[in-house]
């Protein structure tokens, strides 16, 4: 057991980068985790080259067997011999199948799907990283790559060999076998997925009676990626023409719906380029993909959002002008919020659409509904963001926009200015009545109290002489009665409280400052109610 330092025991949560610093790049496979062959040394055999033509089928045979063996490479120093003696045959096997011909006997299918089988398919370890992450952790890597590398090469060559036969095939090449295959998808070492992807692909091309079972199983594994596992899957593209009501489904409710994964970044990527691999076959799916879009698009995660923009944009690369025309609206009214968007990285990635020819040429064509739709988030962006760089490109895309069509800029500038106008009136003039109201609310609560000037002058701001003088012109006008010394009026009408109000907000010597301080509201119900029966 390694020792332990003062500090750890006093603190034993370590810091995330010292964590890290102190970890080594491992190449701890799943090797360790099968079940080891038993430790008979192997022999070189003779190379298949220099054997009789007559012998040379027996010898592949025995070279498939000998290739069964496995070793475990946790163990650098044990069966070194051994390892290079298999690896050598491996290579040979290789180079075999994909240069000679008739060598895919009846005989030869078991022996080679047996070593296949053997070698590449095992019980995966767990993650050694729970917290993995694939922009700054390192993977794990396939201990045993050495030889599963030749393996999958050596598959690959066996399905692309002219003298493959399917009908031979698939009596190894099952349902198990694909099932087995596609497990080892969750393997963290990206070479394997790599060569996954590939090999998958060809037998999904070569066994025809396979391909529903293949397409099922991507099914469940992709709606499981969404559920269950945030582990990394590969996107298979690639159906062929026409495209089936299944295949569609697939999309609509599968890839679509793995919009909303936590674990998207991983891989969004072949996600996206699936989708504009659907939409190049059959243009008609554009409209529903892009609301599908919509609806599962980000509202809180800003990273996810700049990752629909960028896929958007893929998709708008490939689309028809027709299909434009139907989603133009609710698109570009996402877009505009956006454009809109305080996180600087949203809104200029969506800014960045205005540097593609292709999506210019077709807002040109629609300018006179993407205008109307953009033209408000442009306008306000330029004068309030945050951001210069933000500004700037703002700058540029209204500057676009004014070329494409100059009367409708120059109309909605007009009726844009119009509108804050009228709208900064109404604010100003609700502001001003809730100080009003603030004013008349507290004379009344003060006249009921029968207070006088110096009560009323002080919870106003006011001096005593201008309340004084608003309460002498209203008994010249006769609009209170009777006023005693004391301030309790006989009479106080709807008129006379505005004009104490008007009066007390145009007196000169009130400033902005000492109306702002009136800070009154009655809270009191029963008040209220009192006041309404007496007063109004």
């Amino acid at each position: 057991m390694s020792a332990i330092s003062a500090s750890e025991k006093v603190d034993g949560f370590t810091r995330k980068s010292m964590r890290k610093a102190q970890k080594q790049k491992k190449s701890q496979g799943s090797s360790q985790f099968r079940t080891q062959s038993s430790l008979v040394e192997l022999s070189p055999l003779p190379q298949l080259k220099d054997a009789p033509s007559t012998e040379q089928q027996d010898l592949f045979t025995q070279k498939l067997q000998q290739c069964c063996m496995l070793f475990d490479f946790m163990d650098t120093v044990t069966d070194l011999k051994s390892k290079e003696i298999k690896r050598a045959a491996l290579n040979e096997l290789v180079d075999y199948v994909s240069t000679n011909r008739g060598v895919l006997t009846e005989a030869a299918y078991p022996e080679i799907i047996n070593m296949i089988s053997t070698n590449i398919f095992r019980t995966l370890p767990p993650s050694e990283n729970p917290d993995f992450d694939p922009e700054e952790d390192e993977p794990t890597l396939e201990a045993s790559w050495p030889h599963t590398q030749l393996v999958y090469e050596f598959l690959l060559r066996f399905l692309e060999n002219p003298d493959f036969q399917p009908s031979m095939a698939k009596r190894y090449i099952d349902q198990k076998f694909v099932l087995q295959l596609l497990e080892l998808f969750d393997s963290e070492d990206p070479r394997e997925r790599d060569f996954l992807k590939t090999i998958l692909h060809r037998i999904y091309g070569k066994f025809l009676g396979l391909r529903a079972f293949i397409r099922k199983q991507i099914n469940n594994n992709f709606l499981r990626n969404i559920n269950l596992t945030t582990k990394n899957k590969i996107i298979i593209n690639g159906f062929a023409l026409p495209l089936k009501a299944e295949h569609k489904q697939f999309l609509m409710k599968v890839l679509i719906p793995m919009h909303t994964a936590k674990s998207l970044a991983l891989f969004h990527a072949q996600l996206a380029y699936c989708i504009v691999q659907f939409l190049e076959k059959d243009p008609t799916l554009t409209e529903p993909v892009i609301r599908g879009l919509l609806k599962f698009w980000p509202k809180t995660c800003s990273q996810k959002e700049v990752m629909f923009l960028g896929e958007i944009e893929e998709i708008l690369d490939v689309i028809e002008p027709t299909q434009f025309k139907k989603v133009q609206e609710p698109l570009f009214k996402q877009i505009s919020k956006c454009v809109a968007n305080p996180h600087f990285q949203v809104a200029e990635r969506a800014l960045y659409f205005w540097n593609n020819e292709y999506i210019l040429s077709l807002i040109e064509e629609n300018i006179d509904k993407v205008l109307p739709i953009m033209f408000g988030s442009l306008y306000r962006i330029s004068k309030e963001h945050w951001n210069p760089t933000i500004v700037a490109l703002v700058y540029n895309v209204l500057k676009t926009l004014m070329e494409m069509n100059s009367v409708l800029f120059d109309e909605l500038t007009s009726s844009y200015k119009a509108e804050r106008q009228s709208t900064s009136k109404a604010r100003h003039h609700a502001k001003s009545k809730e100080i009003q109201e603030q004013i008349r609310t507290k004379v009344i609560e003060i006249y009921q109290s029968g207070k006088g000037y110096k009560a009323i002058s002080k919870a106003l701001g006011l001096q005593r002489t201008t309340v004084r003088g608003i309460i002498h012109k209203w008994q010249k006008h006769g609009t209170v009665v009777n006023l005693p010394k004391s301030g309790r009026p006989t009479k106080i009408t709807p008129r006379a409280q505005r004009q104490l109000i008007r009066e007390a907000t145009k007196d000169p010597r009130t400033t902005s400052k000492e109306l702002a301080s009136v800070k009154v509201s009655v809270h009191d119900s029963t008040i209220r109610k009192r006041l309404g029966k007496q007063l109004f």
